[in-house]
């Protein structure tokens, strides 16, 4: 755990975020900002193509960051991870091993980086600990992207040892929130979702969902992940899990959804398309202690974040 002269240092000294402009970017800058960290700096793949190790240099370079949260990275959902694991490996791979090295070069004191749940196999107790995470191989779905994650742990971990770079993995759960990425063929579940059930509502179309809905996740709010993330920086050193503890199946979300959108039309269960894991719930004891707990109720932040995209729905990504 940073010294109380380390945290001053942190709050006045350039914090650097890579891949800011995603969901938990916006909403982590925004918290750091107004937790009194003074230069925090943003930057996305306009600013610098982070799979090329030259570029990543110059970035860390310039900005000369004490402290670093370490977004970026290639991301797709459950059907992305699948069509597309070539892309997802490689691309992380690069991402994941150009910023560490350039943190470690451009002398950063601290790097948390984003990991994700993923990383989990099928054969880990439930509710999954830290102390698992290499404990049989990630569910195939999402093998090649939970791979690259591990890499950077391994990475991580490695250069802590050698080099005495500090460093927290935050194991993150499925974040959602305004400024998501609405992607309906290859997104997350919720953004996913929240699309559908608005252009229905829109157009009077049904809603078509994959699977069956009986898998259970765990759904966490980018705001309360963004605060999450800031106690990670200021109290811990390791791998830790970054979620509610509270899972959610998608059939509930799926209920959630049509309450909050008023829609009264049909919602039709694809069985074709896969599930992926059955059940993702994780042991949260660890973040507990650092005085965390989901400040939004999952129905709260998703009426937030459908509000907020029923007002911007010309202009959000996908």
């Amino acid at each position: 755990m940073p010294s109380d002269k380390v945290l001053d240092r942190w709050k006045t000294a350039p914090v650097l975020l890579t891949g800011a402009s995603g969901v938990i970017g916006v909403a982590l800058a925004e918290e750091l900002r107004r937790s009194g960290y003074d230069t925090v700096i943003t930057t996305s793949s306009r600013d610098a193509d982070l799979t090329d190790q030259r570029e990543a240099a110059r970035l860390l370079r310039s900005v000369r960051p004490s402290l670093v949260f370490h977004l970026a990275a290639r991301v797709y959902g459950i059907m992305g991870n699948i069509k597309n694991k070539g892309q997802a490996y490689f691309d992380n791979v690069r991402i994941n091993t150009n910023v560490v090295e350039a943190a470690r070069e451009a002398g950063v004191e601290k790097i948390v980086a984003m990991g994700s749940t993923a990383i989990y196999s099928d054969i880990v107790p439930l509710p999954m600990s830290e102390k698992d995470i290499w404990l049989g191989p990630p569910h195939p779905s999402e093998a090649a992207y939970a791979h690259a994650k591990r890499g950077m742990l391994a990475h991580l971990e490695a250069y802590h040892s050698q080099y005495g770079l500090d460093f927290a993995f935050c194991i993150s759960t499925n974040l959602f929130g305004p400024g998501d990425k609405f992607d309906e063929q290859f997104g997350h579940v919720i953004p996913s979702l929240i699309s559908k059930f608005h252009r229905a509502v829109t157009e009077g179309s049904a809603v078509e969902v994959w699977g069956t809905g009986s898998p259970q996740r765990d759904f966490l709010y980018a705001k309360d992940a963004a605060r999450a993330m800031r106690l990670v920086a200021e109290q811990y050193t390791g791998p830790i899990n970054l979620a509610t503890g509270i899972p959610v199946s998608i059939r509930e979300a799926v209920e959630t959804l049509r309450e909050i959108s008023r829609y009264r039309g049909e919602v039709l269960w694809d069985r074709s398309k896969p599930d992926g894991q059955k059940l993702r719930d994780y042991n949260i004891d660890t973040l507990r202690n650092l005085g965390f707990e989901p400040q939004y109720r999952f129905s709260e932040a998703m009426q937030e974040t459908y509000d907020w995209y029923a007002d911007a729905a010309g202009q959000v990504r996908r």
